[in-house]
């Protein structure tokens, strides 16, 4: 089941960032979320690219 999730909800996401502020509309938000019964802690991987000005 959990390989059928992933596939359809995917696994990363990209959050854009200008000039040090999240680039994202006012009534937008960042909700990242498991579909699993029993939580726990969970690693967070953040990779940055670009260029800077």
């Amino acid at each position: 089941m959990a390989h059928i999730k992933a596939s359809t909800l995917g696994n990363n996401f990209t959050i854009p960032i200008s000039k040090g502020q999240f680039n994202i509309g006012i009534w937008q938000g960042i909700y990242p979320g498991e579909h699993r019964n029993h939580g726990g802690k969970r690693p967070l991987v953040t990779t940055i690219q670009g260029e800077g000005q």
